[in-house]
């Protein structure tokens, strides 16, 4: 069976989630490498559980100079903006033209084709999206769409990808771009705005999906740093007032959220594929093969 990696670093910020390390776990049983970031305080109790050579430490300094879009300066956390930052700044570091940074709650990543959703055990996923992004001059931006929001009673309504909106939890980027990680919340839709609105594309595909678990239901991360304290609300003003002209708070899955319109860049940005650009009509399958788990 073929085995295919990323050619592009994997980085998973991670705080307080040493015992679930979900994203990690989803990641080993894939066979693909990847980094974790985490806090000097912290380094004991994850090197307990994981291999050291997989261990970043964040630099604080990228804490400390991290914009975090408020006023509140140190009085609560920073979020995970200035780690992702970090990992960015690394693999260019490294040498690499894109980068990918994931949430540490992520729990499997899914192929979906045909109306099934079959779990993924090596790094295609990441290979067949790295490889389709390379096909454009000007996508800033792309990641596997959430497996929630693809349903069984609307499947059949889902492209193999859709063009200019939101990337989240998963963020495959390009590394030459003039945009950083800003804000104490919502800086995965802040991003996606900042890249949009210069004129560039994202791509959110459909074919692979991420099995992330929900805001709120694990502890760490920013669920034991922002919404068990203060719920939703903050983060979803902090978005509208970034991005009013796009933005509003809406009330959704029982909980404050924000709503953004991606229409005008959907239907404004366009995709251009580079020049010379030879692509085969036939299927790729990347040496994908279905086979039964037995447990």
């Amino acid at each position: 069976m073929v085995q295919n990696n990323p050619q592009f670093p994997l980085y998973i910020p991670s705080k307080g989630r040493a015992d679930s390390r979900l994203t990690a776990k989803a990641l080993d049983s894939m066979n693909v490498f990847y980094r974790i970031i985490i806090e000097d305080q912290e380094y004991d109790k994850y090197a307990e559980v994981i291999d050291e050579n997989k261990l970043l430490i964040l630099d604080k300094t990228y804490q400390d100079n991290y914009n975090t879009c408020d006023n509140l300066e140190n009085t609560k956390s920073k979020g995970p903006g200035a780690a992702r930052n970090f990992a960015w700044q690394h693999s260019i570091n490294n040498g690499y033209d894109w980068h990918w940074v994931m949430d540490d709650n992520i729990k499997s990543f899914i192929r979906f084709n045909k109306n099934q959703r079959i779990k993924c055990y090596d790094g295609t996923p990441f290979k067949v999206m790295e490889d389709f992004v390379l096909r454009y001059k000007n996508i800033a931006m792309a990641g596997p769409q959430y497996s929630m929001f693809v349903t069984d009673r609307n499947a059949n309504k889902f492209p193999p990808f859709a063009v200019n909106t939101r990337i989240y939890s998963c963020n495959l980027i390009r590394n030459d771009m003039p945009f950083k990680w800003r804000g104490r919340y919502n800086e995965d839709t802040d991003l996606s705005l900042q890249m949009l609105k210069a004129g560039w594309c994202t791509v959110q595909f459909n074919a692979f999906l991420q099995e992330k678990i929900t805001t709120q239901a694990i502890k760490g991360g920013n669920t034991e740093a922002f919404y068990s304290k203060e719920g939703t609300m903050p983060k979803s003003r902090m978005q509208v007032q970034l991005h009013p002209d796009v933005s509003r708070i809406t009330w959704r899955f029982g909980r404050w959220h924000h709503y953004v319109d991606y229409t005008k860049f959907k239907k404004n940005n366009r995709l251009i594929k580079k020049d010379n650009l030879n692509i085969k009509q036939e299927p790729n399958e990347y040496g994908l093969k279905l086979f039964k788990i037995t447990q």
